[in-house]
């Protein structure tokens, strides 16, 4: 089954708006592993926003041995202030996977994927420094990429799809060009040996059909949504109500 890993980012935005340590974003993970997912996904950034360094090192004492940890960020963002970095952090905690993010402070979220031809010289010591780290290693990517041999080259294993088009494209009642653009990237991908994740407003109501469309679909990364959703139906309701959709 496709593995459903919480983005618990929200969970820190809520706490880092009153200060103090409410909510507890270990306590969320725990419920969220209770639920059934297989794994937990943070995004650190420099500014600190949401999900800091302390919150990396914690999370990873308790889901060691238990769920796949998953650490998302820009790899070219220097360290600043607490943040010691990408590849500094994972060396620290030794996460299961790290996503590799082209964001930066302005955006408020991730919006695009890598330039591969462009990006492919910068990245290749860090995915081998991560590598050599024992972390598999995922590029978030476009739908409709191309040089997917290049990044196997690299030594990643897996890409991230950018689901937010698809999931803009669903809410306004069209979504079969995305869809179709995702499906053509996730069957490329394949072919040059890598592994697809999945992940950007992801909902219960449009994963349904995105996970229809792409066979061995291997993870989807949700936070925004599902914490959303979790307001109204509980947290742990909300981790099994997507569980039983990747089924």
């Amino acid at each position: 089954m496709t593995l459903l890993s919480v983005n618990l980012n929200k969970i820190a935005v809520l706490r880092n708006s009153r200060g103090g340590s409410e909510p507890d974003i270990s306590h969320a993970a725990r419920t969220c592993i209770e639920a059934g997912c297989g794994g937990i996904t943070v995004h650190p950034r420099p500014d600190q926003r949401h999900v800091r360094p302390d919150d990396v090192r914690a999370l990873a004492g308790m889901l060691r041995g238990r769920v796949e940890y998953n650490i998302e960020g820009n790899p070219f963002a220097a360290a600043r202030g607490d943040y010691p970095g990408l590849v500094a952090l994972a060396r620290e905690v030794r996460p299961t996977q790290v996503t590799l993010v082209p964001d930066g402070d302005g955006q408020i979220t991730s919006d695009h994927g890598f330039d591969l031809r462009r990006d492919a010289p910068a990245l290749r010591p860090i995915v081998a420094t991560l590598c050599e780290l024992g972390c598999r290693v995922s590029l978030f990517v476009d739908a409709l990429v191309q040089d997917f041999d290049l990044a196997a080259a690299l030594g990643v294993q897996r890409i991230e799809i950018y689901t937010g088009p698809y999931a803009h494209a669903f809410a306004r009642g069209e979504p079969a060009a995305a869809l179709a653009a995702c499906v053509d990237t996730a069957r490329r991908a394949q072919q040059a040996g890598l592994a697809v994740n999945a992940g950007h407003d992801l909902s219960q109501a449009n994963l349904g059909t995105f996970k229809a469309a792409i066979p061995g679909l291997a993870e989807v990364s949700i936070g925004h949504a599902l914490i959303g959703e979790a307001l109204y139906q509980g947290l742990a309701t909300t981790v099994r109500n997507y569980l039983q959709i990747l089924r």
